[in-house]
């Protein structure tokens, strides 16, 4: 199997994949693996509306936030003309 050696980290950034990792019971390498492999297994789709990323497993912590489209649907009205 190939290695990856990361430089240049922030010192915050290594501490909060220390935390990740204790949380999942995994050494911080590991959860590094877990996160790589993740992130690059997705489709390339392009951008994602809020309303995906709202509804997505990322966007979990956005729980409590209260969409109203009728609302986005009025102002979108009064700027295009439509």
């Amino acid at each position: 199997m190939a290695q990856l050696l990361v430089r240049d980290l922030e010192e915050s950034l290594v501490d909060k994949l220390k935390r990740r990792a204790h949380s999942h019971g995994v050494s911080a390498e590991e959860e590094h693996r877990r996160i790589l492999r993740d992130v690059l297994s997705r489709p390339l789709a392009g951008k994602v509306s809020l309303i995906e990323f709202l509804l997505s497993s990322e966007g979990e912590a956005a729980s409590e936030v209260e969409l109203d489209l009728s609302r986005s649907r009025d102002l979108e009205t009064r700027q295009t003309g439509f």
